[in-house]
C-alpha cells in the first residue's frame, strides 16, 4: 500500500482540485441543462415542471431569438475584423527600435487595464447627444450630430467601436510576441534578395505570425460573441432590440422575465454556438500551423 502511494503521490495530490474544478463545471451545466428542460418562474411556489424541448422549440420558432444569434454574430465578427487589422498594423509599427517604444506599448494597454463596465460608463459620456466629444467631433468635421446609442440604425455599430477600443490592444500584444518570435535571417536575406519593405510583410512576417494572429483571432472571436457588460451597461439591448445580443437576452428571460427555462434554454444554445465556432477555428489553426 505504502508502495502504491508513493508511486501515484502527485496524483493524490491534485486530485482534490480536479475533482473541486469538476464538480465546478459540470453541476452548473447538468443543473441549467435540467432547467432548460423544465418551465419555472422565480415567483412561483411550485416546483419546475417538465415540459421537454418545449423551451428550444419556441425558441428556434421566435424571430427575436434569431435576430439577437444574427447580432451576436454580427458584432463578434465586424469587431475582430477591425481588431485583427488593427492589431497587426499596430504590432508592425511597434517591431522596430525607436525610442519612447516601451512607453507606447505601456499606453497602447492602457483600454485593457480598464474594466468593461468603467469603459462603458466612459463611452456613455462621450457618445451623451448634447455635451458628449462623439458630437463635438462630428460637428467640429462638417458632419451632422448622432444619437449613437440612442438610435437604432447606429448603436450596434457604436457598441462594435467601443469593443475595438478597448480589445484591439490584446490583439496587438499577442500579434507582436509572434513577430518579435520571426528571425532575424529571413529579413536579411529578403533585404540582399531586393525585397521592399511590403514584400517582407507579406511573404515573411504574416506567414511566420500567422499562428499568433490565429490564436488572437481565436480568443478574442470566444469573447467577443460572449460580450455582456459593456452592452449591459450602456443600452441593456436597447433602443428597443437593436443591440440585443443572445447574453443579453437570456439575461433578460431570467432575471427580468423571471422565465428561468427560456433563459437556461438560451444560454445552451448559445454554448453550442461557441463551442461550434470554438472547433472551427481551432481546426483552422491547426491547418494553418501545420501548412507553415
Amino acid at each position: 500500500m505504502s508502495a502504491w502511494i508513493d508511486k501515484h503521490l502527485k496524483a493524490i495530490f491534485i486530485l482534490p482540485c480536479i475533482l473541486f474544478i469538476l464538480f465546478m463545471i459540470l453541476f452548473p451545466l447538468g443543473y441549467n441543462i435540467y432547467m432548460s428542460v423544465c418551465k419555472w418562474s422565480m415567483s412561483a411556489l411550485s416546483a419546475p415542471s417538465f415540459v421537454g424541448i418545449e423551451n428550444y422549440s419556441f425558441l428556434l420558432k421566435s424571430s427575436r431569438f434569431w435576430n439577437a444569434v444574427w447580432r451576436t454574430l454580427y458584432f463578434a465578427f465586424v469587431a475582430v475584423f477591425f481588431e485583427t487589422l488593427l492589431g497587426i498594423a499596430i504590432a508592425q509599427m511597434l517591431n522596430r527600435e525607436f525610442v519612447g517604444k516601451n512607453l507606447s506599448k505601456t499606453l497602447f494597454l492602457l483600454p485593457v487595464v480598464a474594466t468593461p463596465v468603467a469603459v462603458g460608463m466612459v463611452w456613455l459620456l462621450i457618445y451623451e447627444p448634447t455635451i458628449g466629444l462623439g458630437n463635438a467631433i462630428l460637428t467640429g468635421l462638417g458632419f451632422a450630430p448622432q444619437l449613437f446609442l440612442g438610435s437604432s440604425t447606429t448603436a450596434l455599430n457604436s457598441l462594435i467601436l467601443m469593443d475595438v477600443w478597448e480589445w484591439t490592444p490584446m490583439v496587438m500584444l499577442m500579434v507582436l510576441a509572434g513577430m518579435v518570435a520571426i528571425p532575424k535571417e529571413p529579413y536579411e536575406s529578403a533585404v540582399v534578395d531586393g525585397a521592399s519593405t511590403f514584400q517582407r510583410f507579406r511573404y515573411i512576417t504574416l506567414p511566420l505570425a500567422s499562428p499568433a494572429i490565429l490564436v488572437a483571432v481565436l480568443l478574442r472571436l470566444i469573447d467577443a460573441i460572449k460580450t455582456f457588460d459593456i452592452i449591459y451597461a450602456t443600452t441593456k439591448g436597447g433602443p428597443g432590440f437593436a443591440t440585443e445580443t443572445i447574453n443579453i437576452y437570456a439575461s433578460l428571460a431570467t432575471f427580468q422575465y423571471y422565465s428561468f427555462g427560456e433563459g437556461a434554454a438560451l444560454t445552451m444554445l448559445f454554448f453550442v454556438v461557441v463551442m461550434t465556432l470554438a472547433i472551427l477555428f481551432n481546426a483552422i489553426r491547426k491547418k494553418a500551423v501545420v501548412d507553415y
